[in-house]
């Protein structure tokens, strides 16, 4: 079985009791008792009631904000390469840079596409090339 040996739970299913030695500093399970209720004093981690609620966020929020900011930076991008090879189509500049312009901002369409859907991960690689393809095009002018 793999994972860590020292888990609260052994291999053969059984829930570990924590006893008083297995406590850091050697003290009693009654005397951490006493100690919660004393001003000034530490007690052990872990033994003060600490309020999560505020720093716990939904993850259906988490991963809603995920999916809008993939597919607005997404959408974003894929209108600045569009606009931007068709400055660079009516200029002098040679056909691939306005080429590699629309190809990275078709790339960045798609990770607006797959972002909206919920592969953000894949939305941001696909973004990265995109504006990389843009980059490259770029240096041709």
């Amino acid at each position: 079985m793999s994972g860590r040996g020292d888990s609260e739970i052994s291999e053969t299913g059984e829930d570990r009791t924590e006893t008083p030695e297995d406590l850091d500093d050697g003290r009693a399970l009654e005397d951490v008792e006493d100690l919660e209720g004393v001003e000034g004093s530490e007690g052990v981690e872990g033994s003060e009631d600490v309020d999560d609620s505020e720093d716990v966020e939904d993850p259906a929020q988490v991963a809603r904000r995920a999916r809008w900011t993939a597919a607005g930076t997404g959408s974003l991008l894929a209108l600045a390469g569009l606009a931007a090879s068709m400055l660079r189509a009516t200029g002098s500049a040679p056909a691939l840079v306005p080429a590699a312009y629309a190809f990275g901002a078709a790339v960045c369409a798609l990770g607006a596409f797959l972002g909206s859907r919920g592969r953000t991960r894949r939305a941001l690689w696909l973004l990265i090339a995109g504006v990389m393809v843009m980059a490259l095009g770029d240096q041709f002018d």
